[in-house]
């Protein structure tokens, strides 16, 4: 099955809601590799790689995130898969 890869920028308050764990958890479950970190200005970057119904379904979450979340904004990318990623991880 071919791979996608999606790189999305979601704004709003999701940092220090448990949206970079809740992320993995999510994505794992999805089967999907990649990493989600925090960026500046109360942003966070999450890179989904792996089948496109699923990389999908993944973007589709990131518009809700965990429960304490306020997701203003999801921006989404697409590039070339990268074979040399490995599971899915929470980067710091």
């Amino acid at each position: 099955m071919p791979q996608v890869r999606a790189v999305a920028l979601i704004k709003g308050k999701v940092q220090g809601v448990w949206f970079r764990a809740s992320t993995q958890r999510e994505a794992q479950a999805l089967g999907l590799v990649g990493y989600v970190r925090n960026l500046p200005l109360r942003r966070v970057e999450a890179v989904f790689q792996g089948p496109r119904e699923a990389v999908e379904q993944a973007l589709a979450w990131c518009h809700q995130g965990p429960p304490s979340a306020d997701v203003r904004e999801v921006g989404v990318s697409w590039q070339d898969p990268d074979p040399g990623l490995k599971g899915f991880e929470i980067r710091y």
